[in-house]
């Protein structure tokens, strides 16, 4: 009897390590118990599952985070005597989540290193390079001697680390575009999980006649939409192991592209990074006018248990623009038109220390460590502009503005996305609102394949309903006329805030708000990025009053003697 019930005391105690154990996580399953798939572990099988449990979130290059929180859109603003009140701004309080941002405006060095990749690996397509060039004309006016400008702002060693001007919005977002592709493959490359750069180069110590011819030649630039879809097939010394594929089978990409195994111990077959690895870094794009109002007022440094005890006007504390330190007393903290004609102060005591421009890093940055968010330029935004924005978007996260779209599909059976001539996908409008059946998915598939290829990317693929084009959504004044009856504000209407060097101080509250059309520019409008944030919006938790959790231990079973 004593043997009976020590046995089930045993199987009880045994069960209950297992559940306490497996319920907090680790190295396996909280559910199964079954031991997740890791490099360390010599218990690895075929089909085992492989899970992130290392991941540490950071930001991207350039980039800072953000930690969010409540903000009153608009509660900043004043209404200063002789200047039109800014009737564009609504008092709403919003709830904007954590995010990273670039910690300056991106400065013409950085959009010369674009031209560059441009002119390196398209050197005879002089069309795309074009396009990508700034509009230097934006300098040039009728009664002033701007033309040494047009011809030197841009590339001149003097201005390299000046903010780039004369860049449209669409550009601004196809920069955003290519610096995410940048950006990840150097960090895949780096890591050996696409081949590195040595070898790439011939550099490296593998450097054979083998490998040279086993190195693969991708047709068009590295893209992250097209490589997570296992369409750059590429995979280095480090690249993860594939565990749902046998020791030395071959794989098989999106593309249909059989990738044979390759090294490793045991000859075990290896696979592309995917979102589940942690590894692959979230979009850069343009903040949404949220955001980046948000980023710039930077309460954060005047927070304390939730408590505000200084509101802003602009991006520093008190309610001029001038500084009330000791060594700075009286200096101009931007650079902004501070009267009719005076753009820089009088000589011998220039105060703003500019006169049109000034590099991206210059003045005191804001509690959040962001320069020059008021003054130097203004800067693009996501949103597409209305006036009561603020009135009919979501408390969480608002934003107008969002197009969804579908990537479009060339091979329907194999999942194969469409690549332009330059290795980006192609968008199409987005089929429906929900996850599709999979009957209604076969459908679609079918009816996408019968359409030529030449056709619209931007047009239906299907007759639907669904409208996939939201920037009008709940929109209450869609249009605004002037005198002749011409529309002023569109869909390609697009926001920029934060006041130039050719602003009066009114203009630098985070508050204001102008538009301007998509595919224009000024030389008074820039732009920085911005990038989303996963997971928890809390970033250090230094100092701060927390629960006590236990903590999670991996999955382990002591059976004793």
């Amino acid at each position: 009897m004593k043997k009976l019930l020590l046995y089930s005391f045993t199987c009880l105690s045994l069960a209950a390590l297992l559940t306490s154990c497996s319920s907090k996580g680790g190295n396996s399953s909280s559910k199964t118990g079954i031991p997740y798939a890791d490099r360390k572990s010599k218990n690895n099988q075929s089909g085992a599952f492989a899970v992130a449990t290392q991941y540490k979130r950071a930001p991207g290059p350039g980039l800072i985070p953000i930690e969010g929180g409540v903000l009153v859109v608009g509660g900043s603003a004043i209404e200063v005597p002789g200047v039109e009140p800014n009737i564009y701004n609504y008092k709403r309080q919003v709830t904007v989540p954590s995010f990273y941002m670039d910690e300056t405006e991106v400065s013409n060095t950085d959009w010369l290193e674009y031209l560059h990749w441009i002119r390196y690996n398209y050197p005879e397509d002089r069309e795309f390079y074009y396009n990508e060039l700034p509009d230097t004309l934006v300098w040039r006016r009728a009664l002033s001697y701007n033309e040494p400008y047009v011809d030197n702002y841009l590339r001149h060693p003097a201005y390299r680390d000046y903010p780039v001007v004369g860049v449209s919005w669409e550009q601004a977002s196809r920069y955003c575009e290519w610096r995410t592709s940048r950006a990840n493959e150097f960090i895949l490359r780096e890591k050996g999980i696409l081949t590195d750069y040595k070898t790439l180069a011939g550099n490296g110590k593998s450097n054979t006649a083998t490998t040279a011819a086993a190195t693969p030649k991708p047709d068009k630039p590295f893209n992250t939409d097209a490589y997570l879809n296992g369409q750059y097939d590429d995979k280095g010394k480090n690249a993860p192991i594939d565990y749902n594929t046998k020791s030395g089978a071959a794989t098989s990409t999106a593309g249909g592209t059989a990738a044979p195994a390759s090294g490793g111990k045991n000859n075990q077959p290896r696979r592309t990074a995917t979102l589940e690895d942690g590894v692959i870094m979230q979009p850069y794009r343009l903040p949404t006018e949220a955001e980046w109002e948000y980023a710039a007022l930077g309460l954060i440094g005047n927070t304390e248990y939730e408590n505000i005890n200084q509101n802003k006007i602009y991006p520093w504390n008190g309610l001029g623009v001038s500084s009330a330190k000791k060594k700075t007393r009286g200096m101009i903290q931007a650079n902004f038109k501070r009267a009719p004609g005076d753009y820089m102060g009088v000589g011998g005591s220039l105060n703003d220390k500019g006169d049109l421009t000034v590099p991206v890093i210059q003045y005191a940055p804001n509690d959040f460590g962001l320069y020059n968010m008021a003054g130097n330029v203004n800067e693009w935004v996501n949103d597409v502009y209305r006036t009561g924005t603020f009135t009919d978007a979501d408390a969480f996260n608002p934003y107008r503005g969002n197009y969804f779209t579908n990537k479009k599909l060339e091979d329907s059976q194999s999942g194969k996305i469409a690549l332009d001539k330059y290795g980006n996908p192609i968008k199409e409008n987005a089929y429906a609102g929900r996850k599709q059946t999979w009957a209604e998915k076969q459908a679609q598939a079918k009816r996408s394949d019968s359409i030529s290829k030449s056709t619209d990317p931007q047009s239906p693929v299907a007759s639907t309903s669904y409208q996939a084009d939201q920037r009008g959504y709940r929109d209450r004044q869609n249009i605004l006329l002037n005198e002749e009856g011409v529309t002023l504000v569109n869909d390609k209407s697009r926001v920029y805030k934060g006041g130039s060097w050719n602003d009066m101080a009114y203009w630098l509250n985070p508050a204001t708000r102008r538009f301007m059309q998509q595919d224009e520019s000024s030389a008074e409008v820039g732009f920085r990025c911005a990038m989303t944030m996963l997971g928890a919006p809390e970033i250090s938790t230094a100092g701060k009053r927390n629960f006590k959790n236990p903590p999670q231990k991996p999955y382990r079973v002591s059976r004793g003697k």
